[in-house]
């Protein structure tokens, strides 16, 4: 199991953008996909974007395409998401994960059946 370590989280203003970064201390991030879910309060676990190791695509849920980019620097072994125009909704505790595939259901939502998961991080968006 890879041990995950997510940073990048805070306060910022609807509108604004934050970068969360995703690491893996001891192990290689090059070698799975990787994916970042979100929770917020009340809510179950959301799939947002996904990175297919084998393919290099990147998946997103429909609310933030044209906001959100996954992307992956193979020499700082980090997997990032840049999120920009943030808005109130987007606040949740976000997580990394990361497993052989990206999972989809039948509808194309990002499954949550990843072995491997970060301990999150908070992202609040509020004025």
């Amino acid at each position: 199991q890879v041990q995950l370590v997510e940073s990048g989280g805070g306060l910022v203003q609807p509108g604004g953008s934050l970068r969360l970064s995703c690491t893996a201390p001891g192990f290689t991030l090059d070698s799975y996909s990787v994916a970042w879910f979100r929770q917020a309060p009340g809510k179950e676990r959301e799939g947002v974007s996904c990175l297919s190791r084998t393919s290099g695509n990147k998946y997103y849920v429909d609310s933030v395409k044209g906001r959100f980019t996954i992307s992956r620097d193979s020499a700082k072994n980090t997997v990032y998401l840049q999120m920009n125009s943030l808005q109130p909704e987007d606040t949740a505790v976000y997580y990394c994960a990361a497993d052989s595939l990206c999972y989809f259901s039948d509808l194309g939502s990002i499954l949550d059946d990843f072995h491997s998961w970060g301990q999150g991080t908070q992202v609040t968006v509020s004025s």
